[in-house]
């Protein structure tokens, strides 16, 4: 499966901005998702993922309450709503994509994802 994300930019601190990832070549409703960031200097760390059917989600404890991850599966599209928009959040933020047979798991470790897109550019000015 080939994935696609877009909708970064340049936003103020306070302000939203949601991601989306495409995915193509593939059963979108057979794979789990994740969203994944990298701050300059630091590793790539766990943001948000979501299960098959959308009815399960896991959030980093860092964007808990202000971001939002949901999933079309007619439209091969998972979203990132980000709200309340912090400095720290700066980051290169990255789809993921793993195949799975349960319908309510979600994966947060980076090694469970087998996909990824080719990231999109999020930068929080103050």
């Amino acid at each position: 499966v080939q994935l696609q994300a877009s909708g970064g930019g340049l936003v103020q601190a306070g302000g939203s901005l949601r991601l989306s990832c495409a995915a193509s070549g593939g059963t979108f409703s057979t794979y789990a998702m994740g969203w994944f960031r990298q701050a300059p200097g630091n590793e790539r760390e766990f943001v948000a993922a979501i299960s098959l059917s959308g009815g399960s989600t896991y959030y980093a404890d860092s964007v808990k309450g202000r971001f939002t991850i949901s999933r079309d599966n007619a439209k091969n599209t998972v979203y990132l709503q980000m709200n309340s928009l912090k400095i720290e959040d700066t980051a290169v933020y990255y789809c993921a994509a793993t195949y799975s047979t349960y319908y309510s798991t979600v994966y947060y470790r980076e090694s469970q994802y087998d996909y990824w897109g080719q990231g999109t550019q999020v930068t929080v000015s103050s």
